[in-house]
């Protein structure tokens, strides 16, 4: 693994107590931080992979799938949590917002033609 794809790798262990803790483990917290939780935490997904230089397609549909993964195995797992699809809405949000931001900043920073 290069050094690139380290930030990556630890935005992703760090993902795993944050999603599949069990709910007595969750901080009670004000309503709606749960959904920035999840918007955060799919934009540094998408942040991390994209400075990993991870292809854009499979990176988006890898994300996709871990945020519909993450969903179905919280309900799966013996965790008391539930099956939101809000949650999965932030997440591709948050990571979409990387995706539509990078793309604008890249157009942006090319020298014209």
């Amino acid at each position: 693994m290069g050094a690139r794809s380290l930030p990556f790798a630890v935005v992703m262990l760090l993902s795993v107590p944050i999603l599949f803790s069990p709910a007595s483990a969750v901080p009670t917290a004000p309503p709606g931080t749960d959904k920035i939780v999840h918007f955060g935490l799919f934009a540094a997904l998408a942040v991390s992979g994209l400075w990993a230089r991870s292809p854009r397609l499979p990176l988006a549909i890898g994300l996709a799938a871990y945020a519909v993964g993450s969903e179905i195995l919280q309900v799966t797992l013996p965790l008391r949590r539930s099956f939101s699809l809000a949650d999965i809405a932030a997440d591709l949000f948050g990571a979409a917002v990387v995706f539509v931001g990078s793309r604008v900043l890249f157009r942006r920073s090319s020298p014209q033609r």
